[in-house]
């Protein structure tokens, strides 16, 4: 007895109602072609119109796929987009963070180059610079206020030199080494300045606070000459500084004293100067009164008249 499956498709009866749906497809195609190339050869507007009415029917299909198909392409286009702009974002992020350090390069170099044209103009009005260096470093927060300058006993710097800045007068040479020096600033406790007030010649001095201020006080004691604003100069007396060296501004005044701003900052300073000490100029004809007095009483015979 023959086994179930070893029998033929023609046994199977839904087998062949698939063969025979398929002849008849074939044929009602074939058919349906002849009858359209027999109309298109004899009937041309015939053909048109049946073109006319498939193009009407299929339309909205067409639509519907070419919507699909632009759907797609829309959103190809916005990933690509997205894409595109995610990198030139980074790209002008980077090229703002270059533009940022160059702006930022260019003003410390235009602030530096104006302080060095004001130290060359202070420069040029003196009469006498033994070595213009750069300040490396200040102290802020200790008892004393120094600061180191890049320069020492090779360049000529001596204990007792003033130090200058453009802004003004920033303090003295208290110790030399062979390369650096230490600067001993306005608002050290210790330091004493001579000044004047640029207002009317009044004569004062200053003292620093340790605080990063000075203290100015009156010669004349039971006045109080000072108002706030003034600006101090120095005023020569007693040697060390020159004169007419920019010290400070008054802040604060309390009675007979009052709080001073100097007007160089050694925190913001880049270059200063050092100069030899001041020593007064003394008059020749009060010279010359003195040397005569002295030799006429060194004279022989010389007596006192009675």
């Amino acid at each position: 007895m023959a086994s179930q499956g070893s029998k033929r498709p023609g046994f199977s009866r839904r087998a062949r109602f698939g063969l025979f749906a398929g002849y008849v497809v074939a044929i009602t195609g074939a058919l349906v072609g002849a009858g359209l190339i027999i109309v298109a050869i004899f009937d041309p507007q015939g053909f048109a119109s049946i073109r006319g009415a498939v193009s009407s029917a299929t339309a909205p299909v067409s639509a519907s796929g070419r919507g699909a198909v632009q759907s797609g392409g829309r959103i190809d286009d916005y990933i690509a987009n997205w894409w595109n702009a995610g990198r030139q974002n980074a790209e002008l992020r980077a090229e703002l963070d270059i533009a940022r350090r160059q702006l930022i390069e260019a003003r410390a170099t235009d602030l530096e180059n104006r302080r060095l044209r004001q130290l060359v103009n202070l420069i040029e009005g003196e009469s006498e610079i033994i070595v213009t260096a750069r300040l490396v470093n200040s102290s802020l927060t200790s008892a004393r206020r120094t600061a180191t300058l890049f320069a020492g006993r090779n360049q000529g710097v001596r204990s007792g030199q003033p130090v200058s800045a453009a802004d003004g007068l920033v303090g003295r040479i208290i110790d030399s080494g062979p390369s650096a020096s230490r600067v001993l600033l306005l608002t050290d406790r210790s330091n004493i300045v001579p000044v004047r007030l640029t207002r009317d010649g009044t004569p004062a001095f200053t003292t620093g606070r340790g605080d990063g201020q000075i203290e100015v006080r009156a010669l004349e004691a039971g006045r109080s000459p000072f108002e706030e604003g003034d600006v101090l100069i120095t005023s020569g007396t007693g040697g060390i500084y020159p004169p007419n060296v920019p010290v400070a501004v008054i802040v604060e005044v309390f009675g007979d004293s009052a709080m001073a701003t100097p007007l160089a900052n050694p925190a913001s300073l880049d270059f200063a100067i050092v100069q030899p000490a001041y020593e007064p100029v003394v008059e020749e004809d009060d010279a010359a009164e003195s040397d005569e007095e002295a030799e006429t009483a060194a004279a022989p015979g010389f007596s006192e008249m009675p």
